[in-house]
């Protein structure tokens, strides 16, 4: 019932099921800062979309999500717009070499497995590490209530970076190159995994040493411009945005996106850290599973006419 017919992915799903899973992705932006992608994309792969499509109709979503997460956190102030331009400088490259590399994958039929391999690496990767350090923090405040998290602070390597700038709102002085490295790849794994604030946000705490307040307002101005690039680009050069199913996704999305960003405020950031961690490391799970477990029929006969 109520069934909606998606033009370019040439299939019919339930619209309040969309709507619903555009409403969890939309909450997860606002309430952790991140486009949502890392979960959205394994969704509609789950539901039937090809991941083709699925990765470039959730980089449509993430926009609207973005805008509606990123407007909440700016009436608190929490939006560093100086670093996310510089973000924004590097992604601007890494969207146009990110395109460049999906087009190649699909002209050699591997689209769909890497997309699926790259998912397990990075996402059971950050999510192993924020798990284990967001772990040890809870344990230690268990036992000593007063405990405070660590002071974060910016690698040592990076540290000895030159071209130097002062970021006032986030009390940074790190080497402009940094954001701009980082918004380069933000740029590439979006238009290839549409994951865009998914790997930003850990990448600002554990890299840049943000304070956390600052981190999801930042991280969803930066992915509001990176993913419109990314749908731009994918509806050009490979056709792959269903239009359909990102309105559909828009609906749930920009209301969980507001809800998301009232409840930011109201959870420890360490425990925010460790929900996130978990999600991580589930949908790696799922799809590492996927990737293991042999098909009913590895091939089939057809007839072919004369």
């Amino acid at each position: 019932m109520f069934q909606v017919y998606l033009p370019i992915a040439e299939m019919a799903l339930s619209a309040p099921l969309l709507i619903i899973i555009g409403g969890c992705i939309g909450f997860l932006s606002g309430f952790f800062g991140i486009s949502g992608g890392f979960l959205l994309t394994p969704l509609l792969i789950f539901v039937g979309v090809p991941p083709a499509i699925a990765v470039g109709t959730q980089a449509n979503q993430a926009v609207a999500s973005a805008c509606a997460g990123m407007l909440g956190h700016r009436r608190r102030r929490n939006v560093d717009f100086r670093l996310a331009l510089y973000m924004l400088a590097g992604s601007a490259g890494g969207t146009l070499v990110g395109s460049w590399v999906f087009g190649w994958l699909q002209e050699i039929g591997q689209i769909d497995f890497i997309i699926a391999l790259l998912y397990v690496t990075l996402l059971g990767s950050i999510g192993g590490i924020m798990l284990l350090e967001s772990s040890r923090l809870l344990l230690r405040q268990r036992d000593n209530p007063a405990a405070t998290p660590p002071i974060r602070r910016v690698p040592e390597l990076l540290q000895k970076l030159p071209f130097k700038i002062i970021f006032p709102t986030s009390g940074l002085e790190i080497s402009l190159l940094v954001p701009v490295l980082l918004g380069f790849f933000t740029g590439v794994t979006t238009v290839i995994l549409g994951l865009g604030g998914s790997l930003l946000v850990p990448a600002m705490i554990y890299l840049l040493a943000m304070p956390t307040a600052l981190v999801a307002g930042t991280s969803l101005f930066q992915v509001i411009f990176t993913s419109g690039a990314a749908t731009a680009l994918h509806a050009i050069n490979h056709q792959n945005v269903d239009i359909v199913l990102a309105l559909a996704l828009m609906v749930g999305a920009v209301i969980g996106a507001q809800v998301g960003a009232r409840f930011a405020g109201r959870i420890r950031p360490d425990l925010a850290r460790w929900l996130l961690a978990l999600i991580l490391l589930g949908i790696a799970v799922k799809l590492f599973f996927d990737l293991t477990v042999p098909p009913d029929m590895p091939f089939s006969w057809e007839a072919v006419p004369s």
